[in-house]
């Protein structure tokens, strides 16, 4: 199947940022595309993180969220994009992605696990992280796909959950913030990813100024497939579970590996099976 990544920089109007997301839609439809994913903070983007953030937020019930599921209904198509949830308590909001079926379903959510205080920033101030708890995956056709966002990707646990979950592609909306050598470690990671995991990286960031572009889909064996660039826009390609079982075969890394992921808590959340709501815990031997 084909999926397309949007480019753009979300502003603080979320209407406009819905026509925009809306807009780039339409032609990755008319390309062919049957998913669409959109950056990390597609909803809102302020310059800084700051009270903004929470205010903006919505429930998922909200306008922004209906706004994304009547898109996908009315294209046909599934959505992916990340947008401020409201929180019970409503200090800090949620940094949320959605999955949306062509039927305009939530199919899987995805709260950010790891906030960026890093690099002179303090996300948590605004953002609270989400549970760890096993990862939602959904599955169209053949394909069994995961989610993260942004900061995670220098988790390298992360992704690997997601895979022993069972995704076969994994979808990385980001706010990837420019600065020194930002973009090289962009890259760098998402390649890393997609090797070490033998999956497919849909990346889909925001262009300046807020965010560094080149928003790109990896294949499992590392190699760039599309890249948008600097520039605002949509490209897309063609993902295959056949091209996973290859390069799985080939390169059996998942298999040879003699590690697994334990979260640092109290409790470990063990992943439960592709398709299983159920999680097990089990204390966690660093305790």
């Amino acid at each position: 199947m084909d999926i397309a990544v949007t480019q753009f920089a979300a502003s603080t109007e979320k209407t406009e940022n819905l026509s925009r997301i809306r807009s780039l839609a339409e032609v990755a439809r008319e390309r062919g595309a049957r998913m669409v994913v959109a950056p990390e903070f597609s909803m809102f983007t302020a310059a800084k993180l700051d009270h903004r953030m929470v205010d903006a937020a919505e429930p998922l019930d909200g306008p922004f969220v209906t706004g994304l599921r009547d898109l996908a209904r009315e294209l046909d198509i599934h959505v992916v994009a990340g947008v401020l949830e409201r929180t019970e308590a409503g200090e800090r909001a949620h940094n949320t992605l959605v999955a949306i079926a062509s039927d305009g379903e939530i199919v899987a959510l995805y709260r950010k696990l790891h906030l960026y205080d890093a690099f002179g920033f303090r996300e948590s101030d605004v953002i609270a992280a989400g549970e760890l708890v096993a990862p939602q995956t959904f599955t169209v056709d053949d394909l069994v796909f995961g989610m993260q966002t942004c900061y995670d990707l220098r988790f390298p646990e992360v992704t690997r959950t997601l895979v022993d979950v069972g995704a076969q592609v994994v979808l990385l909306p980001a706010q990837w913030v420019p600065g020194p050598l930002k973009e090289d470690h962009w890259t760098t990671l998402l390649r890393a990813r997609a090797i070490e995991n033998t999956v497919y990286v849909v990346a889909a960031d925001q262009c300046a100024p807020c965010g560094s572009g080149h928003s790109m889909i990896v294949d499992p064996m590392g190699i760039v497939v599309a890249n948008l660039g600097e520039r605002t826009g949509t490209t897309q390609a063609s993902v295959e579970a056949d091209r996973v079982a290859e390069v799985r075969k080939r390169n059996p890394a998942l298999e040879l590996r003699r590690y697994a992921v334990v979260p640092r808590s109290r409790e470990a959340v063990t992943p439960s099976p592709a398709g299983s709501d159920e999680a097990v815990t089990q204390p966690s031997p660093a305790e």
